[in-house]
């Protein structure tokens, strides 16, 4: 059974945790998509070429070393950077109203 939920009533509180959510998927989606976009470009770009033509950096091709190693590094550092400049530490339970304030001023720094 649902309960359908009434946004005009003057009780009614939206839980902050769903912009906060939204923007951190769409952050982890953006994040994802870019390594997506580098591994493809290095990958299919440069390793495309005849073998004769590739640059070899610490014995792997360029491509590879760029596609694999090189986008597995970055992206590791960004996603650490992101979670500690965009993600927000949230209870995951019922709100208190102590918690709801919180979160409406802006919430919990993370780390």
């Amino acid at each position: 059974m649902t309960e359908k939920i009434n946004t005009d009533d003057a009780n009614f509180v939206e839980d902050p945790r769903y912009k906060q959510c939204n923007r951190e998927a769409l952050l982890g989606l953006g994040l994802g998509i870019a390594n997506f976009i580098w591994w493809f470009a290095w990958g299919y770009g440069f390793g495309s070429q005849p073998v004769e033509g590739y640059t070899y950096i610490l014995g792997f091709p360029l491509w590879f070393f760029m596609s694999s190693i090189v986008g597995a590094i970055l992206f590791t550092v960004l996603a650490i950077i992101m979670v500690r400049k965009y993600f927000r530490d949230m209870p995951l339970g019922p709100l208190e109203e102590d918690d709801l304030k919180e979160l409406q001023e802006g919430g919990r720094e993370h780390g």
